[in-house]
């Protein structure tokens, strides 16, 4: 089983990620499966949320939230910590959306596995370029895809078609296609 954990605030779309990666998994893939779920407090905009992907070729029993990920993506790095380390596998990676460098992060102090498995990505730029807004679920979705290769970009596309409202489809897949060819080059 693949399983991600999506650190987002309400209103960036962790949940809408997790769920378009759910479908674009299971959308045209016999004996894939996907289970995607929010974890939230107090429902408001701004506040820190979680939610969850797991994926399999076999029906999925376990409902439970993830401790340890294959995947942790951040959507805001204002929610990263050295704590974020903690919740991925061996051979786990951490994608996180930021601006800044490694030794901006403060992240000195770290074992070189724990560098190692921190994808540091630009996700705001690409959004605000193709959006005009700083909404990054689906380039951070587009980068999970990727770099996992758990899904082609035409599965991530079908899915946006499915989820979103058709006026957003072509911005959404401009910011997949924008990703992939950016994680070409990494």
């Amino acid at each position: 089983m693949t399983e991600i954990l999506w650190h987002g605030r309400g209103g960036q779309g962790a949940f809408t990620a997790a769920k378009l990666l759910g479908a674009a998994y299971s959308i045209e893939a016999q004996n894939h499966y996907a289970l995607a779920f929010p974890s939230f407090g107090p429902e408001r905009r701004g506040a820190p949320i979680l939610a969850f992907t797991k994926l399999d070729q076999k029906q999925i029993g376990d409902r439970s939230q993830i401790k340890k990920a294959d995947y942790t993506v951040f959507l805001d790095d204002t929610l990263f910590s050295s704590t974020a380390f903690n919740e991925i596998k061996l051979g786990g990676k951490i994608l996180l959306n930021t601006k800044k460098t490694a030794s901006e992060l403060k992240i000195q102090g770290f074992s070189d596995q724990q560098i190692e498995s921190l994808v540091l990505f630009d996700a705001d730029s690409i959004a605000l370029q193709i959006l005009k807004m700083p909404v990054t679920n689906t380039a951070m979705l587009s980068l999970l895809a990727a770099l996992s290769g758990v899904v082609t970009p035409d599965d991530l596309k079908s899915s946006i078609k499915l989820y979103m409202a058709p006026k957003l489809y072509e911005k959404n897949a401009a910011i997949v296609d924008a990703v992939f060819a950016q994680a070409g080059t990494r």
